[in-house]
Order: structure tokens, then C-alpha cells, then sequence
């Protein structure tokens, strides 16, 4: 990615918060509605090497369509890895946002403060 990006949905008041931030820094970037537009499995694997963090730590597990996957009964180990991913990349309702990539590389889950200030 050569611009700042956004993995950003409009209904969720954390993504719109995120998105101020990066408007109220002046940061150009580009908005990607990932309900709209969902990550592929490859994509999702780059983000979370970006994130430093594996599947189940950006997966929405109290939404239905994970209540009806059954993540909460899933293992947490690198042979279960692709299982979430791919179930990311089929149900992107259920990846946590908004996910923020930087122009210089970095990427952030950008729910709490503390992450939304690495922004500014």
C-alpha cells in the first residue's frame, strides 16, 4: 500500500472516530468499506503480519455469524490459522475495524485511544 488506508465501516462509531482522526490530522488516504469491497485471504494474511496479530484477535466473535460458524469452539493454533482467515475473508462482518495501514508501513487496530494517538 502506498497510501494511508482505512478498512472502514460507516455504521460503527470506533471507524468513524478513526476516520476523524485521520481528517482532523490531514492525512491523505483512501477509505476502504470492507463490507462493500471484502479482503481476500491474502490481503488479510498481509494485514495481520502488519498487525502482528493472528486471525482470532480481529475476529467479531459475538456477531451471528460467528455465533453460527462456531469460532468460540475453534482451536487457536497455527495449524487452525487458515480456518479463521478464510472465515474473515468469506464473513468480513466479522473483522474488527477499523484497521488503519499506514503510508510508512505500520498498521493498527485502532478501537482505543492509545491507538487512534499513533495516528496523530
Amino acid at each position: 500500500m502506498a497510501a494511508t488506508e482505512i478498512w472502514h465501516n460507516p455504521k460503527c462509531s470506533k471507524s468513524r472516530t478513526a476516520k476523524g482522526v485521520l481528517d482532523e490530522t490531514g492525512t491523505d488516504y483512501v477509505e476502504r468499506r470492507y463490507l462493500d469491497n471484502p479482503p481476500s485471504a491474502t490481503e488479510i494474511r498481509a494485514a495481520l503480519s502488519k498487525l502482528g496479530l493472528e486471525p482470532w484477535d480481529i475476529t467479531r466473535t459475538a456477531e451471528p455469524e460467528a455465533k453460527e460458524l462456531g469460532v468460540a469452539t475453534w482451536g487457536k493454533t497455527p495449524a487452525d490459522r487458515d480456518r479463521w482467515i478464510e472465515a474473515l475473508a468469506a464473513h468480513p462482518r466479522l473483522i474488527q475495524r477499523p484497521i488503519v495501514f499506514t503510508a510508512d508501513g505500520r498498521a493498527f487496530l485502532a478501537r482505543d485511544v492509545e491507538a487512534l494517538n499513533k495516528l496523530r
